[in-house]
């Protein structure tokens, strides 16, 4: 039950840009079965994550006392360093499978051949969360080199690059298997359509892909979004493509061209740190993953960020707006509307920054402010 908000929740700081940021995100209709809710509390998974996932999920869990918000969580402390709790995801994933809306952090994943494959992965892949969301916009108070971005990346969760079928046919030799569909390609380009009628989203919305050189794989992800896209040309929207290595010049160069892109999965995860990057950095980016019986909130940037881990040094703000976007869905816009502009209000101001804005505020200081 993924819920359209209204743009006059914002704070006063916010009035003037456009309603597409946490504060009003709205969502496709997708979801179709409805959250676990007992006595007016719903029963939210917690999986706070590596690195400073439990820093971050404890900034969120402390807010939510102080607010009273009706959220009870079940909390896994599900790691990805080894392979050893392989069983405690499973205990996690039949929570979420139970519960239908999450909370994480990012779950590391190794790089040896030894090691297991990406818990993250296998969650989206295994709840069907088919679309991920990430809003970059340029924030009030915190000035980067371009003051105008306002984009919202629309990533296939599911496929492509992240199938994960790799094999030696001879030593020496590795052939990786990108599996396109055009039933997922459909998918996820309805979903960025709609997100953009839903969010007043219709100046442009690309597909980005890089279909001149994989001619089969992208060339069907590129056709099916051009087909979905005569459905929608009635609408206003003005849907065309672009290379994704120009896509990445053109980020850095004027990202305002930008308004909502859709893409596949491994292009999705390049544009959301280059998004990131060009709005102050991982930690003040929100994100989502949803599909059609279930919804995982977690940072935009799928960043572990171990070196800073147990420092008290991390940016809480990501987590704790990915947590408003979650209140949203549950249909607690006003609880949501409190936090996320007490957030904003934060960093407007200036005074509480922590090392990744430019500041020494630690994640309890900042945590503090936000209350």
């Amino acid at each position: 039950m993924l819920r359209n908000a209204l743009a006059s929740a914002t704070r006063p700081v916010l009035q003037q840009c456009r309603a597409a940021t946490t504060l009003s995100a709205g969502f496709p209709r997708v979801t179709q079965r409805s959250p676990t809710k007992y006595g007016g509390v719903y029963t939210v998974t917690l999986i706070p994550g590596d690195g400073i996932g439990a820093e971050i999920t404890d900034s969120v869990k402390e807010i939510f006392d102080y607010v009273n918000a009706p959220i009870e969580w079940e909390q896994y402390n599900v790691s990805g360093m080894s392979s050893a709790g392989e069983d405690l995801f499973k205990q996690a994933m039949e929570s979420l499978k139970r519960n239908r809306v999450g909370l994480k952090g990012i779950l590391f994943t190794p790089i040896s051949q030894s090691g297991h494959i990406s818990w993250n992965v296998a969650m989206r892949q295994q709840l069907d969360i088919y679309a991920s969301v990430v809003l970059c916009k340029s924030l009030p108070g915190f000035p980067t080199r371009h003051s105008n971005v306002d984009f919202a990346i629309i990533r296939e969760n599911t496929e492509g690059e992240y199938s994960g079928l790799e094999h030696q046919s001879y030593p020496g030799v590795v052939e990786s298997l990108k599996v396109m569909t055009r039933a997922k390609a459909e998918r996820i380009s309805r979903f960025a359509f709609d997100f953009a009628l839903k969010n007043d989203r219709k100046v442009k919305s690309p597909c980005i892909h890089k279909a001149n050189i994989m001619k089969l794989g992208d060339g069907l992800f590129l056709n099916t979004f051009r087909k979905v896209a005569e459905e929608y040309r009635s609408a206003g929207i003005e849907a065309n493509d672009m290379i994704i290595d120009n896509t990445s010049m053109q980020l850095v160069a004027k990202p305002s061209q930008f308004d909502v892109m859709v893409m596949p999965n491994l292009y999705g995860a390049i544009i959301s740190n280059i998004g990131a990057a060009l709005v102050g950095g991982p930690g003040i980016v929100p994100g989502c993953n949803v599909g059609s019986d279930y919804a995982l909130f977690e940072p935009g940037c799928r960043h572990v960020a171990s070196d800073i881990m147990g420092t008290n040094r991390a940016n809480p703000a990501a987590m704790i707006l990915s947590a408003t976007m979650m209140l949203r869905h549950l249909g607690l816009d006003s609880i949501a509307n409190s936090i996320a502009g007490a957030t904003f209000d934060v960093i407007n101001a200036g005074e509480i920054r922590t090392a990744d804005m430019g500041g020494a505020a630690t994640t309890s200081e900042f945590t503090c402010r936000c209350h």
